[in-house]
């Protein structure tokens, strides 16, 4: 399905659901790692994640492939975009701010957009996509506040931990295209179910959780992000690369940014800056510019 049959009504509200989801993320992993070791709560989320969307999918008969080289892919999947980029996000948040992960994080869009455009070229370059990515980026400095880039380079490899998620989640959504046509639930489930399989004994080994004693704050969060920002938004992401393609639907990384800002406002007291409200409005206008189809004019004659 392209972009200019998908209901856009409905791919927009999936698209901020999306963002949602993402943006709390950042709470939730900042709660999280507060009692729990980055890679033991990253292993849990993709558990507790793929567990759930399994039950889920034997319930509605679906059968999960047995081509080995469909796995191999799934594996693929799963290092690019929960395994590499979940755990060196949750590493990073234990030093770095919440405002500087983010906009850091933000930067996925464009490296889609510029691996698409030079490594693969089968992803339609245009102004109003170049026009979208400029937009996001001015709405997300105004959003964060000028202020938080004075901190980039005193944690240099946190901040680089954040740039590297974000390049995995870039090939995320190329390589995700691989999956047309098969359910969104497939590649969610199975790419989830793999990335548990590579962390848990990595967890058992280098954190062994059974010493652990988290809080219920970070088992509550935990769940929140197993649930919500894994379970819910992977169903959801595998749809939107379909219906959006890959640029479109990277294009939330900027969307969560006042979500996952207001989040934090609210719950962690984060303070909200001056120009977030002009911020917000640029956002806006970047994620409909690189979303919506422009309408094909009408051939007279």
């Amino acid at each position: 399905m392209s972009p200019t049959k998908a209901n856009t009504t409905t791919e927009l509200m999936l698209l901020l659901t999306l963002a949602t989801f993402w943006g709390a993320s950042y709470t939730f992993i900042r709660v999280g790692v507060a009692t729990i070791p980055p890679i033991t709560l990253i292993a849990a989320r993709t558990l507790i994640a793929g567990g759930i969307l399994f039950a889920i999918v034997r319930w509605r008969g679906i059968t999960l492939p047995r081509d080995p080289a469909m796995w191999c892919r799934f594996l693929i999947q799963a290092c690019l975009n929960s395994v590499i980029p979940f755990t060196l996000i949750a590493w990073a948040e234990r030093t770095v701010d919440a405002g500087l992960a983010t906009i850091l994080n933000s930067t996925t869009p464009i490296f889609t957009f510029l691996l698409a455009a030079t490594l693969f070229r089968n992803e339609l370059v245009t102004a109003r996509k170049l026009f979208g990515i400029a937009m996001g980026l001015t709405g997300i400095c105004f959003i964060i506040g000028f202020n938080a880039l004075n901190g980039f380079g005193q944690q240099l490899p946190a901040q680089l931990a954040v740039v590297a998620a974000s390049i995995c989640y870039a090939g995320a959504a190329l390589f995700g295209r691989n999956f047309k046509g098969l359910d969104p639930m497939m590649p969610a489930v199975s790419s989830l179910l793999c990335g548990a399989v590579v962390l848990i004994p990595v967890s058992l080994v280098v954190d062994q959780p059974w010493t652990l004693t988290p809080s219920m704050p970070s088992i509550a969060a935990l769940l929140a992000l197993a649930i919500l920002s894994t379970a819910i938004a992977f169903s959801i992401y595998f749809r939107l690369l379909q219906t959006l393609g890959s640029i479109g639907t990277t294009a939330q990384a900027y969307l969560r940014v006042p979500i996952g800002v207001a989040i934090g406002a609210v719950f962690l007291a984060e303070p909200l800056t001056p120009t977030a409200g002009i911020g917000l409005v640029c956002v806006i206008v970047g994620v409909m510019a690189m979303t919506i189809a422009p309408r094909k004019r009408a051939v007279s004659g």
